[in-house]
């Protein structure tokens, strides 16, 4: 763990156990978020990027387990944890953006009444005083007329103004470490754009570091330091996002950026062949290997190792290994 880190993720993996077979949704996972920096983790919907965020917070439902890794949170194993430290740590430690907010918030409980809990239960604020606390924040996420919106019941916001409360929810015991899943999702293209540059603003107003979970690579360039490419359960490449963006090492990676929309008027849009695999049917090998056009014949035999490619930048893909039969070592990279 750098010195750096405020959360360090190693060999972190999540199984549920459902028939025919246990499925690996979350595989060997390994990245750090350091302090003050925004790390995206980008990959289609299914590659397991919401159960690593609920797995880092130990959140995730039965029938799923964590299996095995460590989960360093500001020099502490949350793995091992009790579940009473751990409800100290989810608001107080580690923030949550929920992707549903009208799924996460109480049909029957005023907003102002969210945010007010969660700054009552950690001690935060009387009763008397997290009302008072609650516009403020509300203000902080600048919702208008919070004097009158701290009482109105979820149903009675728009999307937008409930991912607002969902983000003042998160930041009401000032957590160093925010997780927003999907913050966007589902929201139009305007309020999708008020939305980041909110984030961005908290971010700097609060201190915070960032966990942005997102399918949005548009998202990514505009918010991110760091990116983390995750696919069928792993993550196979990460780097800073100029580096990732201006040279991408993973075939997966250049397919989702060859994919963003951005042609002339009438130009067929780029996809990737195939489709995420089932994660409890796994091909042999590399996941990718099926859909990827570079594929060879080692990519069959073992899922590929991590390969330094550059400063900060690694990948687990076959063409980047000079060891592997194929393969090629990106110019620059370190051994």
């Amino acid at each position: 763990m750098g010195s750096d880190a405020l959360l360090s993720v190693e060999n972190l993996t999540t199984v549920f156990d459902v028939r025919p077979g246990p499925v690996v949704a979350v595989n060997d996972v390994s990245f750090e978020i350091r302090r003050g920096e925004t790390l995206g983790l980008v990959g289609e919907s299914g590659s397991g990027k919401s159960v690593t965020a609920f797995s880092l917070i130990r959140l995730v439902q039965s029938p799923g387990q964590i299996t095995g890794g460590k989960v360093i949170f500001q020099g502490r194993d949350l793995l091992a944890a009790t579940e009473s430290e751990m409800r100290h740590v989810r608001g107080a430690g580690i923030g949550f953006v929920f992707q549903e907010p009208m799924a996460a918030l109480n049909p029957v409980m005023r907003v102002g009444a969210h945010i007010a809990e969660a700054l009552v239960v950690h001690g935060l604020a009387s009763k008397a005083d997290a009302r008072t606390r609650a516009i403020e924040l509300l203000r902080a996420v600048k919702i208008t007329d919070a004097e009158k919106r701290v009482d109105d019941y979820p149903h009675q916001l728009s999307g937008g103004m409930r991912q607002r409360v969902m983000m003042a929810i998160a930041l009401a015991c000032k957590p160093p470490l925010v997780i927003a899943d999907e913050p966007t999702t589902a929201l139009d293209v305007t309020v999708q754009a008020q939305i980041l540059d909110l984030l961005r603003d908290m971010k700097r107003q609060f201190d915070l570091s960032l966990l942005l979970i997102t399918h949005d690579l548009g998202v990514i360039a505009e918010t991110a330091d760091r990116v983390a490419v995750m696919y069928a359960g792993r993550i196979v490449e990460q780097g800073p996002v100029r580096e990732i963006f201006r040279n991408p090492a993973h075939p997966y990676t250049r397919g989702l950026l060859a994919s963003i929309p951005g042609g002339s008027a009438g130009t067929r849009l780029t996809a990737i062949d195939g489709a995420v695999p089932n994660l409890g049917a796994l091909p042999p090998g590399c996941s990718f290997g099926p859909r990827c056009r570079e594929h060879m014949a080692v990519c069959d035999t073992a899922f590929p190792g991590v390969t330094p490619v550059g400063p900060d930048h690694a990948v687990r893909c076959y063409l980047n290994d000079p060891k592997a039969e194929g393969g090629r070592l990106k110019a620059g990279a370190t051994n």
